[in-house]
């Protein structure tokens, strides 16, 4: 399989080209993530298991595990009876890093298919309130049907363009912003995503505003978690960049790390455009660090 010729422009800042090729070849492994309102870690395994998967843990989330890219954990019974999500690896790092506490209110801002807001959910214990928002209504009636087979009673969703969110809604304690993108980093399970659209100016333009959003409803001292699935820093830096300069004293980066899970830090330059040096802080993953997809995090505290 020869690497997409869209991809050759990250060769410079890619630490090891060879391995992120030969990642980019192999097949995709499978991940679930437990429920534990209504189980155990260690009951999911037991019953992957007894179906023959050979689940193993993941060295940072112990509560989820990796399956061989062949499995299909949505054909069983406890996936069925809502005792575990299948979600890829790297969608499972805003939430963490997010860190929603049960009592508080939480917005997701573009949150269809809803798998991180069913983990934000999970995470609170069900208390509080999570606002799962989208502008698709048939992927909200997707989000709705994981909302209730894993018995979540503290989302509620809303119908709105992001980017206008009503700010009557708010203050917010956090907003989880996963934009919409070019899906570069979800090559291993569909080679089509690699084309010439990534860093497109609509979409940047789009990722910009939801994030600028996504600030404005935080409460001072709240916290904000952008991520994307591409590679492209126009959609990934160049974005965060952009609002760091609009906001301020009033917004800072946090560290975006998660012990046990290998990363690199965001980029401070990309094509002799020196950004904001914070960005450091941000979380780029290359699939060959962890054997995953491709991923972007950045956590913002909002200041003031």
């Amino acid at each position: 399989m020869e690497l997409p010729t869209a991809f050759i422009r990250y060769r410079p800042i890619v630490d090891d080209w060879e391995a992120f090729v030969a990642t980019l070849r192999r097949p995709l492994p499978v991940c679930v993530w437990t429920n534990t309102l209504r189980t155990t870690p260690e009951q999911v395994k037991a019953a992957l298991e007894a179906e023959g998967l050979k689940p193993e843990p993941l060295a940072w989330r112990p509560d989820a595990f990796r399956l061989p890219p062949d499995s299909q954990p949505g054909n069983r019974l406890a996936y069925v009876l809502g005792h575990y999500h299948v979600q890829e690896e790297v969608s499972l790092l805003p939430v963490p890093l997010l860190d929603p506490q049960p009592g508080e209110r939480v917005l997701d801002l573009c949150a269809a298919p809803g798998g991180k807001t069913a983990q934000i959910a999970v995470r609170m214990q069900n208390r509080g309130t999570v606002v799962a928002n989208d502008r698709n209504p048939l992927r909200l009636r997707q989000l709705s049907g994981t909302i209730e087979r894993l018995g979540l009673l503290n989302v509620t969703t809303t119908l709105h363009d992001g980017a206008d969110y009503p700010l009557e809604s708010g203050p917010f304690d956090r907003v989880l912003v996963d934009v919409p993108c070019s899906c570069e980093g979800n090559f291993r399970k569909d080679q089509q995503v690699a084309d010439a659209f990534a860093g497109a100016p609509e979409l940047c333009g789009l990722q910009t505003a939801l994030l600028h959003r996504a600030v404005t409803l935080c409460r001072p001292g709240g916290r904000i978690v952008y991520a994307t699935c591409t590679f492209a820093p126009e959609e990934n830096e160049l974005v965060v960049d952009a609002v760091l300069r609009r906001w301020g004293e009033a917004l800072r980066l946090l560290p975006a790390r998660l012990e046990g899970f290998r990363g690199a830090p965001g980029l401070t330059e990309w094509n002799g455009r020196r950004l904001h040096p914070s960005l450091e802080l941000a979380l780029r993953v290359w699939p060959h660090l962890n054997d995953t997809g491709g991923f972007f995090v950045a956590v913002l505290e909002r200041q003031a």
